[in-house]
């Protein structure tokens, strides 16, 4: 059966995605001995390619990066945990948190090129614009087949002196941001269909049925192995229970002829004639019916031992890979939680520096202020330098947004500068032609009112009558 093509996109989780991906040794030793999905010797197959556009290969720098390029692109900080708010009807919603770098594990063949991943991940990027960061191709990973493969199955090779059925896929990781505008990049479900169909063009596979269509979801990596494994075992069961009710049929029938042959005609002739008919039961028990009998039943026996042998060694290959797969995610954890008390000892150490910033230097804090209001207000980067750091003026027409007033306010060829208030040295000003920036905004909704108030009592034209 011909691979049917399929993507399945979710939030990366970077620090299992890197060691992962790239099969670094401390990853391939904590996966332990038994190699539960990975074959090293397949290992070479393995391509990568690493985005050169981007300057980093490390995900956690670019996702440090995002977040300043959000802070810059929309003035506010980027919503990373889930969060909840009260709908207009009362209820309460919950809001996912942004994931700005996502993965997606796609479908390959056993000869798809690091080339066509490219180009679909560059396909990608033009229509929806979200950026291919890092690609992966993996050709190490499948599970272990309990005996010989069917016929029907044309993937699955030896490996040694067991057989493998691999799991060729590609981990695509994306920059999911518009970096022009600050905000993540919306995909609904027709463009995520329009997706998958992208991919099966590209690779030549045929398409696989989405996720609304089958109902059914995407296994992660260890689930599905495990998934695989059970259904072996209920295969070997229903087998096993197949050839018990042969040995059970074989074990009536042989009770039948031994009662055929231990009937009251063979007990009540002649001496001559029991002694003829019991040489002829020793042919029969020598070489006859009963002897094809009885060997069968011992081969159905010894089948079922064998049988019963490879359920108890895969019962116990599925608990060592469940430990193994337990062991991995509390050594991931562990690596996380340092990560977390690393980051929470360099946020500690910062938050030291700014409280000695503000007191070493009293106008930073003023400076921040203001920072934050010109970009509220809708200056760009570059406004905001030279407001700040050139302390110069700068002459501006369009429109300032007021946050006070909750509505944007026409300017044309008016003087903008960050000057000291004349009531507190301390203290910073945004002027506009050397007025407060606050009392401008109070004198411009008052004209706005007043305007609203006389078109409102201006009396209407009458219209006369038509006869």
């Amino acid at each position: 059966m011909a691979t049917k093509s399929s993507i399945h996109i979710k939030p990366c989780n970077i620090a299992s995605s890197e060691v992962h991906n790239q099969r670094t040794a401390e990853y391939m030793r904590n996966i332990g001995e038994s190699r539960i999905y990975v074959v090293p010797k397949l290992s070479t197959d393995n391509e990568q390619w690493v985005n050169p556009d981007f300057g980093t290969t490390e995900l956690r720098t670019h996702y440090d990066n995002i977040k300043r390029m959000v802070k810059e692109k929309t003035g506010r900080a980027m919503q990373e945990k889930e969060r909840e708010r009260k709908g207009k009807n009362g209820k309460i919603i919950k809001v996912a948190g942004c994931s700005p770098i996502r993965e997606g594990v796609l479908l390959i063949r056993a000869d798809t090129t690091l080339a066509e991943v490219r180009k679909f991940g560059e396909e990608c990027k033009q229509r929806w614009g979200i950026t291919p960061l890092q690609i992966f191709l993996h050709k190490d990973e499948g599970h272990w087949l309990n005996g010989q493969p069917d016929a029907a199955d044309k993937e699955s090779f030896q490996v040694g002196d067991r057989w493998f059925k691999p799991n060729y896929h590609a981990h695509i990781v994306f920059d999911w941001m518009n970096h022009d505008t600050g905000k993540s990049q919306k995909l609904n479900d027709e463009d995520m269909t329009e997706m998958q169909s992208l991919a099966s063009g590209i690779l030549l596979m045929e398409r696989g049925q989405s996720k609304a269509v089958t109902g059914k979801g995407h296994l992660k990596r260890n689930d599905f192995i495990i998934e695989k494994q059970k259904a072996e075992l209920q295969r070997i069961d229903a087998e096993k229970r197949h050839k018990e009710q042969q040995v059970n049929l074989a074990e009536l029938e042989l009770k039948q002829v031994k009662s055929e042959i231990c009937t009251d005609k063979l007990r009540s002739v002649a001496t001559d004639a029991a002694t003829a008919i019991a040489s002829s039961v020793g042919s029969l028990f020598g070489s006859g019916k009963l002897k094809e009998l009885e060997h069968g039943n011992v081969k159905l026996h010894q089948e079922i031992a064998r049988r019963d042998k490879s359920i108890y060694d895969l019962k116990v290959q599925m608990q060592h890979m469940q430990e193994q797969h337990g062991k991995q995610m509390r050594n991931l954890q562990g690596i996380h939680n340092q990560e977390l008390e690393a980051k929470d000892k360099e946020i500690s150490r910062l938050n030291i520096l700014l409280e000695k910033a503000h007191k070493w230097f009293p106008m930073f804090k003023e400076m921040l202020r203001m920072e934050k209001l010109c970009y509220a207000i809708g200056f760009t980067k570059d406004m905001v330098s030279s407001l700040l750091m050139k302390k110069e003026a700068i002459r501006c027409n369009g429109k300032i947004y007021s946050e006070e007033h909750r509505r944007r306010f026409e300017i044309k060829n008016d003087i903008f500068k960050v000057e000291k208030s004349s009531v507190d040295n301390n203290k910073l000003v945004l002027t506009i032609n050397r007025q407060p920036i606050g009392e401008w905004f109070k004198e411009q909704w008052e004209k706005l009112r007043q305007g609203l108030r006389q078109s409102a009592e201006e009396p209407r034209k009458s219209r006369g009558f038509k006869l």
